[in-house]
C-alpha cells in the first residue's frame, strides 16, 4: 500500500545559466547534455581516482538544472560548481531550506524514472518506487493533505529501498567506492559521452576488467546492523551496508563484498549464518 515519506532533508541546488549543462557534462558520470527539458538522470561525482564523492539526481528544466543529493554530499557538489565553473555562464543557488521533497513510495510511477512535470512550481518526478513531489517548503502541508496518505518513517522507506536492491550513498556507497563496485553503472554512467573527472578509471575497469568488489544481497538468519563484518571462511570480505527485516523476505541486507563471495556463498554476518545472493532479491 502506498505511503508518504518526507525526504526534505536532502540537499537541493538550482543551477542556472546557458553553460550549466556543458559544465556539469565535464563533472558528473552521466550524460547531462543529452537530457531534454522534462527529463532527468541519476549520476555520481567522482574524484580523480574514480571514487565516489557523492551521488545525485539531476532534472533539466527549460532554463535550470535541479540537483538533489544526500545532505553529506551537498558540499562536494556546491564546492565543485563554485570552484570550477569559472568561464561558464553558471549561477548556483542552494534551495535546501526553500524546497520540500515528499516521496510517495510503493505506488505506480507516472512515467519513466526521472521524467517530471512542473505544475505551478510543484514538480512531480517519477522514481523507481513511485514518485516525488518537489514543492515550496511552505506548501508541504497542503501537498500532504491533498495526497491523503499515511506518513511513514525512514525505517519503512529504507525497508522498501533494501528490498529493491538499490544502494545508498553513506551506506553501501562511500568515498572508497567506484561506480562498478556499487552496481550503479547502468543507471549512473554514460560510456558514450566525453571526458569527466574520474572517467579514466571507470572506463578502464568497464572495458578491461572486473571490480574486486561488487554489490550483493544477503539473506540473513537473524537481523543485522550496519557495519557488521561479513566473513567467508576465515577472511572478512565486506561489511553490512544496510539491513532490514522484510515482511516478505525476512532479514536481509545489502553490502559490497569481495568478488570471491559469489552468489550462493555461505558466509557469517556478525557470527551468524547468511547467504550471498544476486540482486534484486527473489521473493
Amino acid at each position: 500500500m502506498p505511503f508518504l515519506f518526507d525526504r526534505s532533508p536532502r540537499g537541493k541546488l538550482l543551477i542556472r545559466g546557458s553553460g550549466a549543462a556543458e559544465f556539469l557534462q565535464g563533472q558528473v558520470t552521466n550524460d547531462v547534455e543529452a537530457l531534454e527539458p522534462g527529463g532527468g538522470c541519476y549520476a555520481a561525482l567522482l574524484n580523480h581516482k574514480g571514487k565516489m564523492r557523492t551521488d545525485m539526481r539531476l532534472l533539466r528544466g527549460e532554463d535550470w538544472i535541479w540537483i538533489d543529493t544526500e545532505p553529506e554530499g551537498l558540499p562536494a557538489i556546491a564546492g565543485t560548481v563554485s570552484t570550477y565553473s569559472i568561464g561558464y555562464d553558471v549561477t548556483l543557488e542552494d534551495v535546501s531550506a526553500e524546497r520540500a521533497i515528499l516521496s510517495v513510495i510503493d505506488a505506480g510511477p507516472p512515467g519513466p524514472e526521472h521524467t517530471f512535470t512542473d505544475a505551478g512550481g510543484r514538480v512531480t518526478v517519477a522514481t523507481d518506487l513511485g514518485y516525488d513531489v518537489i514543492c515550496p517548503a511552505g506548501e508541504a502541508g497542503e501537498v500532504r493533505a491533498e495526497l491523503g496518505l499515511e506518513e511513514a518513517g525512514e525505517e519503512d522507506a529504507e525497508r522498501v529501498r533494501i528490498e529493491s536492491g538499490r544502494p545508498r550513498f553513506g551506506r553501501e556507497l562511500t568515498g572508497d567506492t567506484i561506480p562498478q563496485e556499487g552496481g550503479i553503472n547502468e543507471r549512473a554512467v554514460s560510456f558514450e559521452k566525453g571526458c569527466y573527472v574520474g572517467q579514466e578509471t571507470v572506463a578502464r575497469l568497464h572495458w578491461r576488467g572486473k571490480p574486486n568488489r561488487t554489490l550483493r544481497g544477503l539473506r540473513l538468519s537473524a537481523p543485522a546492523a550496519q557495519g557488521e563484518p561479513i566473513v567467508l571462511g576465515e577472511r572478512e570480505v565486506g561489511t553490512v551496508g544496510s539491513a532490514t527485516v522484510s515482511p516478505a523476505l525476512g532479514p536481509i541486507a545489502l553490502a559490497i563484498v569481495r568478488r570471491e563471495a559469489q552468489d550462493g556463498a555461505e558466509v557469517a554476518v556478525g557470527g551468524r549464518p547468511a547467504k550471498v545472493v544476486s540482486l534484486p532479491f527473489s521473493r
